[in-house]
């Protein structure tokens, strides 16, 4: 009877789900857009890890039994050698053309002497590459040519290194190398060329000439070589046995000869505790046992890469140790000689101000001058069948955050001057046994909610982009004890706090905590009731990452942002039972509604938050959006007193569900625009109809719209709408959530969940993807994953 309790209590204390879904890659270090650590790969020693921007940001791990060394973390990094620079090694002279050249254009042979001289990049200026533009092109396409010479090569070794937005395709003599659309890349990335691309390569002169598109948002085009040399290494390799994402951790098994060792990544991200969320220090727990029931020799080393706290690999690092900490932690830090603080914006950026820190009580840290590293050291000694841990943690230091108007924030957990890294060590430290037990209380409570709500499928997508939907975000201190959280558009145009990625992304906040969800609203009332905005709709965002000076977008999106903004400030109130924050901005928000009032029902030609489809005149479902949005804000000026207004606004959001039903009808299914009968879409914003108890829509909308989804689904999901192929997952699980039954919703949510399970893209979960295909269209990373925790709102209902 004893062992059967001691049994029980084992495997309470040690809580295990079996999860089927392959992440397309698994977070292991998660705080913010700066401090974000991935492995890309099955196994954690198959690839070195990186930043979630694709550079290496290499962490490694290696255990020490009975003097053989075995790698169970990181791998031998791949480097690449230029062999033709792009512009941002060395600028360099191309003949291109902004009209359609003659048929041949892409062949060695072709006279381009018409064409005119520039140096690279080509682009508009506005592309989220933040490389400065030589040659301006302002035009939907270009067409450019470039003559190289090669010397002796390995044509397998060769790689194309590119950097284009957006669509692309890029021709070696002739010979089609590569292709690409629609998708862009921000920054630059290497791609195998295409066999006959390899072939059609010789020494001396080469040509390599690139179409390159741009339907809308910002323009850029850079194409050059590089040589890939993949370091060598012969430690043996720990055996991994599984792998296993929770939300807040990731958790590694691996034999290593006669030892097993099992290794918790932990980013403490307690949604409803903002210190604990806010601190930016994770865990790395290993823990091992024997299993020959004999005594083996056992030592760990955890290194990390000063890459961590750069932007690229040529910048100088200082690598150094540290005193010890009044808690008896041994710490070293890395960072950058130059160290300029919030000196640089943009998407495909890594921070270069501040430091990373190691630390540990469990062992030795060092640093290496000549590697660049900072090393644990954790000696175990005789380890036998009982299990032993020890652990390490990893900080960053940013100093300040954020720019904003001006004025440089610091992150939340220095909102206290007197608060350094070396404190903030020590409490984590002192607090990991608490905060472990937190974490895995609040792992297993998230899962039970998200399987009610949805399902294991569904619960297995939300634990899983957890941790990526609140790091794709900075907690600040606004310098008054005022939050202000601002996302960045990861692998976009890395804008800050864009409102159009505030709305997917608000469902996880509302659900765990509207103090979060009124951090990401309050700085664009700010910058309307400022007097810095001055336009009668919300704006789009408030600069480019970490500079949030402005907006920076290039175009309003004055319908979506508006609608967005009075739904979201509905929703707070209603989760919080009160509408006080209402109160604070109703002035705004009544300015708001009034535009809407104007132009809400049948939308001018203008982006919505889909930009990335183009602009699109008479959109329904955005119609709907401002439907909804006038719905709310009636149902806030009710609950604030304001009746003649709550009724005005009311009866106005109720005429014009009379008109869209007309204007919309197509039959089966309702429009994609009011003008295009022959067309459909998913009208997700459907949603907040539903979500906020305002019983504008008849239900027969949302029923219809349904059964004509559920016969226009692809292997992959539903496409976004009758225009392309492509998707967007967040809006497929928002639209899911109209269902009325759990079969309907699982027929939705099962082809997402396959597209994640099968994606050849190894990234952090992309919301962009093909529904043919399961490839990545664009976007990763992004905090519009919190979309997917929409349908646990409706837990209750």
């Amino acid at each position: 009877m004893k062992k059967t309790i001691l049994l029980l209590c084992l495997l309470a204390s040690h809580w295990v789900m079996a999860q089927t879904l392959r992440p397309p890659a698994y977070p292991l270090i998660t705080h913010d857009p700066y401090f974000s650590i991935w492995s890309n790969t099955d196994h954690l020693n198959e690839s070195a890890t990186r930043h979630w921007t694709g550079k290496p940001q290499a962490l490694e791990g290696i255990i020490d039994v009975d003097g053989v060394q075995y790698q169970f973390l990181g791998a031998a990094s791949v480097q690449y050698a230029t062999v033709v620079p792009t512009a941002n090694q060395e600028a360099y002279l191309a003949k291109y053309t902004f009209t359609q050249p003659q048929s041949g254009w892409e062949l060695p042979t072709f006279d381009d002497a018409a064409w005119q001289y520039g140096k690279a990049p080509l682009g508009d200026g506005a592309s989220s590459n933040p490389l400065k533009v030589n040659t301006l092109w302002k035009t939907p396409e270009v067409w450019y040519r470039r003559e190289i010479l090669l010397g002796e090569f390995k044509a397998e070794d060769l790689l194309l290194q590119i950097s284009h937005d957006d669509d692309v395709e890029v021709f070696i003599n002739g010979v089609l190398a590569y292709q690409c659309g629609p998708c862009y890349i921000a920054g630059y990335e290497q791609y195998d060329l295409l066999p006959e691309a390899k072939k059609a390569l010789k020494r001396g002169k080469n040509i390599i000439a690139v179409h390159c598109k741009n339907p809308q948002g910002g323009g850029f085009i850079d194409v050059g070589l590089v040589q890939k040399i993949i370091s060598k290494t012969t430690m043996a390799q720990a055996v991994q046995q599984s792998v296993e994402v929770r939300a807040t951790s990731t958790i590694y098994h691996f034999s290593a000869g006669k030892i097993h060792l099992k290794v918790t990544f932990t980013s403490p991200l307690l949604i409803d505790d903002l210190e604990v969320l806010a601190r930016p220090i994770s865990y790395i727990a290993f823990e091992v046992k024997s299993t020959d029931n004999r005594g083996h020799n056992v030592r760990v080393y955890y290194n990390v890469s000063a890459q961590v706290a750069s932007n690229t690999a040529m910048q100088e690092v200082l690598v150094e140790s540290l005193p010890k900490t009044p808690e008896g932690l041994q710490v070293a830090r890395a960072g950058t000689i130059a160290q300029e603080v919030l000196g640089r914006k943009g998407d495909d950026v890594r921070i270069d101000w501040g430091y990373v820190y190691l630390a540990t009580k469990s062992g030795g840290v060092q640093v290496n001058a000549s590697t660049k590293q900072l090393k644990a050291s954790l000696n175990f000694g005789v380890v036998g069948a009982i299990s032993f841990e020890k652990t390490v943690l990893m900080g960053y230091d940013d100093e300040y955050s954020v720019q904003y108007f001006g004025r440089n924030l610091r992150p939340w957990w220095r909102k206290n001057p007197a608060m350094t890294m070396e404190k903030a060590l020590d409490m984590a430290q002192d607090e990991y046994r608490k905060i472990a037990r937190r974490c895995e209380d609040f792992d297993k409570k998230l899962y039970k909610d998200a399987e009610k709500a949805g399902g294991k499928m569904y619960a297995e997508m939300c634990q899983l982009v957890y941790r990526q939907a609140i790091a794709a975000h900075k907690a600040v201190d606004r310098g008054d004890g005022t939050l202000l959280f601002f996302s960045k558009e990861n692998f976009s145009n890395g804008s800050i706090g864009t409102v159009d990625v505030t709305y997917p992304s608000a469902p996880l906040f509302l659900l765990y905590n509207t103090t979060l969800m009124k951090g990401m609203l309050e700085f664009i009332f700010e910058y309307s009731e400022s007097g810095k905005w001055n336009k009668p709709f919300a704006a789009h965002d408030v600069g480019t990452y970490p500079l949030a000076n402005g907006q920076t977008y290039s175009e309003d999106m004055p319908v979506e942002e508006c609608g967005n903004m009075l739904i979201l400030t509905a929703a707070v109130c209603k989760k919080e039972g009160n509408y006080v924050y209402a109160r604070q901005h109703w002035n705004t928000l009544s300015v708001w509604a009034k535009y809407l009032e104007k132009e809400g029902l049948d939308p001018a030609n203008q982006l919505c938050t889909d930009d990335f489809a183009g602009h699109l005149a008479h959109n329904v479902n955005l119609s709907v959006k401002a439907i909804v949005a006038l719905g709310a804000y009636a149902q806030m000026a009710r609950q604030l007193g304001e009746n003649a207004q709550a009724e005005y606004v009311e009866k106005l959001a109720k005429n014009m569900v009379t008109q869209w039903l007309t204007m919309a009808d197509a039959g089966n299914h309702y429009a994609l625009a009011f003008d295009k009968k022959d067309t459909w879409s998913q009208k997700y914003n459907l949603v907040w109809d539903k979500l906020l108890d305002l019983k504008l829509f008849p239900a027969e909308v949302a029923q219809k719209e349904m059964a004509f989804y559920l016969k226009n689904q692809q292997t992959y999901g539903l496409p976004l709408d009758s225009r392309k192929t492509y998707t967007k997952s967040d809006w497929i699980i928002w639209t899911a959530t109209l269902a009325t039954s759990q079969a309907d919703f699982e027929a939705l949510l099962k082809p997402v969940w396959k597209y994640i399970n099968e994606t050849p893209n190894r990234v952090p979960v992309s919301d962009w993807h093909e529904t043919t295909n399961a490839k990545q269209v664009g976007f990763q990373a992004r905090s519009v994953m919190g979309a997917y925790f929409i349908k646990m709102l409706t837990l209750g209902k």
